[in-house]
């Protein structure tokens, strides 16, 4: 065993510290978290530390997809999930699949996006709380979209509580914001109100400033009550700053606006309307947001029909159906362009799974090959010691098969070896496993199972192959094995000693006339 170098277990932790601050940090201002990212990224893979590397990359994935990329985001959620699959790595299937329910969210696929967020939430067992937290705030959202509201708020109660416990409050007003937003969605007003005042207390008790998308759920609850006059007190540092930190999520600055627009319609102001649109308007131009533009052309229509001023308002109902179109067709075209790169890292994962199985598999009989057998065999001794469970294997020898070579052809024992490798595959059950070792060697490997019942299970095999017809292959040759068992019970113990131990106990079946299974003493070690 490769010793592990000075400091790198300190190294690891300070990546991981790092990472866990970036996966916190990407909600609230995910442009500052990309190039630290990445700087993670390549230390991780400096260091070796490929669970790390994958980590980044999700980090990175989910930037992307707050910039508008949802197709690298749903290729790279896809493709380290699957490696966290791979490696069973419940850290990286929480966060993996979570990102997925983000990207399927977005394509609108809702039910899609609710299967992932419950896998991930699976996996987020043995998460920080304050990751795990984030885990239950994405299942609660999509809870809701799904039309579980109960279910929904029981997750954002409990994440709200795991936010408390650890005296976050940014995390809290992530939560306590998603429910107000929701309860405002649902028209019930009173628990929006408890949610908002909530929120303002939690920001004022730790000077926190509420950002645009926080203050524009709080405008709205107002609206929703026709209260004015808070309303636009509330959205106020918007229109003082509109540059400024609040406004860091591109979409913030419209949103709130479209919000002013409906403040200056209920109180009788037209032309702080028309104004506030027009800004809103050249702001969706300026970022893209053809989404938000949209609606900007039916509000601007809305406005104008409001005046009396139809003809206008018929040419923005035009644009507003034009550029909806065009929405409706780039996000096809997204969610088409998006589902082909899963597709591909799906291609991409089965291509690569086919190799690897060929890189186990023994060409001739079509069982595992030495080097998976090598593999498994030190994993189940690691287990085994672990666990204090027994674990026998076999060591199987076809006997007098040079016999078969010489007197028939080679093609003659390859066809033995083929029906051998045949039966092997159809007697191994559960956890068991067969293996060829090379030539007319065979190993089984028996996880779990003791020195008797070792015995016995082998014994059946041999009679198996005593009583094949073996007449269309060899003739009046006749086809036998002999089979050589060790168990491990307790103390220490290597992969190699224990082969060394079963290759005597076959070396003992074949002087005592072969044909049979011997099985050694059973010792400690």
């Amino acid at each position: 065993m490769t010793a592990t170098p000075p400091g790198q277990p300190a190294i690891r932790d300070q990546l991981i510290t790092h990472l866990q601050e970036l996966e916190l940090l990407t909600p609230k201002n995910f442009e500052a978290v990309s190039a630290p990212a990445a700087v993670v990224e390549l230390q991780a893979r400096h260091h070796g530390f490929d669970d790390l590397v994958q980590r980044a990359q999700l980090i990175l994935a989910d930037v992307a997809g707050r910039r508008g990329d949802i197709a690298e985001q749903g290729r790279v959620a896809k493709a380290v999930t699957l490696w966290a699959e791979q490696h069973g790595d419940d850290v990286l299937l929480a966060r993996g699949h979570r990102l997925q329910a983000i990207f399927y969210r977005r394509l609108g696929d809702g039910a899609q996006a609710l299967a992932h967020a419950v896998t991930g939430f699976q996996h987020a067992e043995h998460l920080p709380e304050r990751l795990r937290c984030s885990q239950l705030i994405t299942l609660a959202l999509l809870l809701d979209l799904n039309g579980q509201y109960q279910e929904a708020e029981r997750r954002f109660g409990e994440a709200l509580l795991i936010a408390e416990k650890n005296d976050d409050p940014d995390q809290a007003l992530t939560v306590i914001n998603n429910m107000a937003f929701t309860a405002y969605e649902n028209e019930d007003v009173g628990t929006a109100n408890d949610l908002a005042r909530q929120m303002r207390t939690i920001a004022a008790d730790h000077g926190i400033r509420l950002d645009g998308l926080y203050l524009d759920t709080l405008a709205r609850i107002a609206i929703m009550q026709e209260r004015y006059a808070d309303a636009e007190a509330t959205l106020q540092p918007v229109l003082d700053d509109p540059e400024g930190p609040l406004l860091s999520e591109g979409d913030s600055l419209p949103e709130c606006l479209l919000t002013l627009v409906e403040v200056y319609q209920g109180t009788g102001r037209p032309d702080l309307a028309g104004q506030t649109l027009d800004w809103a308007g050249e702001v969706c131009d300026q970022r893209g947001l053809a989404g938000i533009a949209a609606r900007v052309h039916r509000a601007r229509a809305e406005w104008y029909a409001g005046a009396g001023r139809f003809q206008e308002a018929y040419e923005e109902y035009r644009l507003f159906h034009a550029r909806s179109e065009a929405l409706h067709s780039a996000e096809r075209e997204a969610r088409a362009y998006a589902m082909q790169a899963v597709f591909e890292a799906e291609e991409a994962r089965r291509e690569s799974e086919r190799f690897e199985a060929l890189a186990y598999q023994d060409a001739l009989t079509g069982l595992f090959n030495r080097r998976y057998a090598d593999e498994r065999l030190a994993a189940a001794v690691a287990a085994a010691r672990r666990s204090g469970e027994p674990l026998s294997v076999a060591v199987i020898d076809a006997d007098h098969f040079k016999r078969i070579n010489d007197q028939l052809t080679h093609a003659a024992g390859d066809a033995v070896l083929r029906e051998l490798g045949a039966l092997l595959n159809r007697f191994v059950t559960g956890s068991e496993i067969a293996a060829r070792l090379g030539g007319e060697e065979f190993l089984l490997l028996l996880p779990g199972v003791g020195v008797t019942a070792a015995q016995h299970r082998c014994e059946t095999l041999v009679t198996m192959v005593r009583t094949t017809d073996w007449s269309p292959l060899t003739g009046t040759l006749p086809v036998t094995v002999s089979v050589g068992v060790a168990t491990h019970v307790d103390g220490t113990v290597t992969p190699d000693t224990l082969i060394a131990r079963a290759d005597r106990s076959l070396y003992a079946a074949k002087h005592a006339g072969r044909d049979r299974v011997m099985a050694e003493a059973t010792l400690a070690g």
